[in-house]
């Protein structure tokens, strides 16, 4: 009996040394970051681009309070409710007392100061294929931002998706680094594509996820239901978004679409930022919209 026990405490010690070491945090390539210094004119066009004021400001916040990126702001979801965290520059509450390499470890690999796996409510399985010297510059501006010393509040998760270490397997199966559109793209394509898939993020509310919140990338820009329960993420590949390059660029600057309705909700600060990079870069994502498979 003893020596069955002995077998089952050996299986049960090897199969938790298995699950630890599959689900240990992965970190940024310290010498891909390597000599880097970050450009703060460069970073604020990639700020714009990531999207950081529309979750990380405080509820409500418009104008100059919205680069006061004190967090705040409740995002419902089916695993419970994430609040976004403090990111301004303070050096206690917020991100100020942070390197480089722990800026692109949280942005790019989903893994805190501390070493522990962060939620992909910050949507890093976008933010993995950014470029280091855009990483770089991006951290360069947000440290020019105002500082906050309001603290970030708790997320409001239940058990067992409160078991941080559980996201490594989560990332195992969900987090790629490759790109959804693939071959060979112009170079006005492969800005396009740059933009969607990578900084703006826009698969994390367009593309339908499975039961366990990966992404279905094989309905790629398909429309989604809204995180909260209320209402759906439209269908933006061709199948249903009829409207031509130009009419896309117009709406990513005004908000306004061809039939003269406007933007609204989250979108509406996602056109605000949008409105902020250069008309080419709004091109390219109407060039790229285009090479995205029909979903009916």
């Amino acid at each position: 009996m003893s020596r069955l026990l002995s077998a089952l405490l050996g299986i049960v010690l090897l199969g938790l040394a298995g699950f630890m070491l599959a689900t240990a945090p992965q970190t940024v390539d310290i010498n891909d970051y390597a000599g880097l210094n970050g450009d703060a004119a460069k970073g604020e066009q990639v700020f714009w681009a990531t999207g950081c004021a529309s979750c990380h400001a405080a509820p409500d916040a418009s104008g100059a309070a919205e680069l006061v990126l004190s967090g705040g702001q409740e995002f419902p979801s089916a695993f419970g409710t994430f609040l976004a965290p403090n990111i301004s520059p303070d050096p206690t509450q917020g991100i100020g007392g942070w390197s480089l390499i722990t800026f692109a470890n949280a942005v790019t690999m989903g893994v805190g100061p501390e070493g522990a796996h962060l939620y992909p409510a910050l949507p890093y399985g976008a933010y993995n294929k950014m470029l280091p010297q855009d990483v770089a510059d991006l951290k360069a501006f947000m440290d020019g931002l105002p500082p906050s010393t309001e603290a970030s509040k708790p997320h409001q998760i239940g058990f067992p998706f409160n078991i941080r270490r559980s996201l490594g397997i989560w990332k195992l199966l969900f987090l790629r680094d490759d790109w959804v559109i693939a071959g060979d793209l112009t170079p006005e394509q492969s800005r396009g594509r740059y933009i969607v898939e990578a900084m703006a993020h826009c698969g994390e509310c367009h593309t339908p996820r499975n039961a366990l919140g990966g992404l279905q990338r094989g309905n790629w820009l398909a429309g989604a239901p809204n995180p909260d329960g209320k209402g759906r993420t439209p269908n933006i590949t061709p199948a249903k978004l009829k409207w031509t390059e130009s009419e896309v660029v117009e709406y990513l600057t005004s908000g306004f679409t061809p039939d003269f309705d406007s933007v609204g909700g989250h979108m509406a600060h996602v056109v605000e930022n949008m409105a902020k990079l250069p008309e080419e870069d709004r091109k390219a994502v109407a060039a790229y919209l285009q090479l995205v498979p029909e979903v009916q």
